[in-house]
């Protein structure tokens, strides 16, 4: 998004969204530097452990390879989220682009799956089946890449963890890119210190079977890493709802309106990181007319503007249905044809 449109956003959105724009903002610059220093550290891994592989014939060093170029392949992705999520809304996609950050992120899970896991697999087969030989020279190169790379990678953990701390704990893990990058960095950490222990019992027994299964345990790591950040960015992809303590807070602001006689449905879902639908289905105070009804309607909407700058898509639906019938609605039932 350009400069230009953010601040066009933002003044329509009020100094509550205003600040909240501002802050968003200010939050991917931060969480791009962290992507970023993950994406040098692991291409620069990745070709160390590359030619240490290729020299030591480690097949533990071969996988942990492709674990680091799997995870350079992601932070590219979570760059392109970063970047094209922050998009104004259009006529094409007048909720914006918020959900570019969860399928992107869906893409990085794919990622660690496909290149990491299964090459890992592949390696520790391989190794099981044909056996593999390593001098001396071929340790020493190994286990000094590795320890290289546990540094670097700790270093890359140790700046998420470090950004996960300013935002607030597991709150900001909200972030599908920050998610991501924290998970590869403690599973590459993990995974290096699985090699360093297959290897060195190599060394020591001459039994392939040890480094065979450390990297087959880095397969097993990967792929459980994968399902877990995939599963998270599917359920926000497909719609998730706001936090049930978000929603219970707006449905009290709006039963405490005077006007509200009742709520009887309210339904939300994530657009984006910091964007929120809300759409609640309201019975008001009998008695007013037309022209009360828009005026106080529009008021509720800058309240709950005001209160939750997340809620930048606020829907009302006045009603005088009961609460039973408004259960029953299509879009409470997630039936075809709801409102």
């Amino acid at each position: 998004m350009s400069g230009a449109s953010s601040e066009r956003q933002d003044r329509k959105a009020g100094p509550a969204g205003a600040r909240a724009g501002r802050r968003t903002r200010a939050t991917d610059r931060r969480t791009r530097t962290t992507v970023l220093v993950a994406l040098a550290a692991n291409l620069l891994i990745a070709v160390a452990k590359a030619v240490g592989g290729a020299l030591s014939g480690s097949p533990a060093l071969l996988s942990e390879a492709a674990h680091s170029v799997a995870d350079g392949f992601n932070e590219v992705f979570l760059l392109a989220a970063l970047r094209r999520s922050r998009r104004p809304a259009d006529a094409r996609h007048p909720f914006g682009y918020g959900k570019e950050r969860f399928f992107w992120a869906l893409l990085a899970a794919v990622g660690i799956f496909v290149m990491g896991g299964c090459f890992s697999f592949f390696q520790g087969f391989e190794a099981l089946r044909q056996g593999t030989r390593e001098t001396s020279r071929g340790y020493v190169v190994g286990l000094t890449v590795l320890g290289v790379a546990l540094l670097a990678e700790g270093v890359s953990l140790l700046r998420a963890l470090h950004q996960v701390r300013r935002r607030g704990g597991r709150a900001a893990l909200r972030d599908p890119a920050l998610r991501t990058v924290v998970a590869e960095d403690g599973t590459a950490v993990l995974g290096v210190i699985l090699a360093i222990a297959g290897m060195a019992l190599h060394m020591v027994t001459g039994q392939v079977v040890w480094e065979a299964s450390a990297s087959l345990a880095i397969g097993v790591l990967l792929v459980y890493v994968a399902y877990r950040l995939g599963r998270e960015a599917r359920d926000q992809l497909i719609g998730q709802a706001a936090d049930p303590e978000l929603s219970g807070r707006i449905r009290a602001l709006l039963r405490a309106q005077p006007e509200i006689d009742s709520v009887e449905a309210l339904f939300t879902m994530k657009l984006g990181l910091d964007s929120t639908l809300v759409a609640a289905r309201i019975d008001l105070a009998p008695g007013l007319d037309s022209e009360r009804v828009e005026e106080v309607t529009d008021r509720i909407k800058r309240s709950l503007a005001a209160t939750f700058p997340a809620a930048d898509q606020i829907f009302l639906d006045i009603t005088d249905r009961s609460a039973g019938e408004a259960r029953q609605s299509p879009a409470a039932t997630g039936e075809r044809g709801g409102a």
